[in-house]
């Protein structure tokens, strides 16, 4: 099995490209969720979160108030780099046992959704495939302030506070173009999906466990004539 970090901008159109994957019958694992779940009260990261950053980041019902600790994180890159260092390994382990799963399950690839996949970049070395949902900057203007009722000024400034759509499609192994009709973006996630899935580099992975499964069986049987008295 392989991974396909797949990522966006904001109002380019990648919830919706995610759904028609799902529909597809596709395995998708959302980081952000992932990243909600292990900051929650009795997890290991939120312990050291209220540690390194004081109770002030908590709701009265003990929840991370997202909000403040943004707040002081923000231009503060030693902090930010220390919230990072709590929560990215977690995030990574959570990660990992979710595609597990799918992996048991037989599937060929999983889709991770991950907004921040360029930005970041702590993710993109597992990625075997990178896909950008991409749309042209006057689209994405018109789509937020219509979708948020954004003035241009405010709606300029959000679509600005990201990484250019331009620059993560250059980036990117494939780029699904969501500037014009839906119907034609539904048709591209189509085609990738059938390319993903015809594609054979799940099969090493695949191979290289089922072989050391019956590495480990051949090893028990061994040990087990060897161990047990003949009759």
């Amino acid at each position: 099995m392989f991974l396909v970090g797949l990522t966006g901008g904001i109002a380019s159109g990648k919830s919706s490209v995610l759904q028609v994957f799902q529909q597809l019958g596709c395995a998708v694992i959302d980081v952000d969720v992932i990243a909600r779940h292990v900051v929650q009260p009795g997890c290991p990261a939120h312990r050291r979160i209220v540690e390194a950053f004081g109770t002030e980041v908590l709701l009265e019902n003990g929840d991370i108030n997202r909000k403040v600790l943004g707040d002081l994180i923000f231009n503060q890159p030693d902090r930010r780099h220390l919230l990072n260092t709590i929560t990215h390994p977690e995030i990574q382990k959570e990660m990992m046992k979710e595609t597990f799963k799918y992996f048991l399950r037989g599937y060929r690839y999983v889709i991770l959704d991950i907004p921040l996949l360029f930005e970041t970049k702590k993710l993109l070395k597992y990625m075997k495939h990178t896909v950008v949902v991409y749309c042209d900057r006057d689209t994405q203007l018109a789509r937020l302030m219509r979708r948020n009722s954004l003035n241009q000024e405010d709606a300029e400034a959000r679509i600005n506070a990201q990484l250019p759509l331009r620059d993560k499609a250059r980036m990117a192994r494939h780029v699904l173009d969501n500037s014009g009709e839906w119907s034609v973006t539904k048709r591209q996630v189509i085609l990738l999906h059938a390319e993903l899935e015809r594609s054979l580099e799940y099969l090493p992975l695949r191979l290289g466990v089922l072989t050391g499964l019956a590495g480990i069986v051949s090893l028990l049987y061994l040990l087990t004539r060897c161990l047990l008295p003949s009759p």
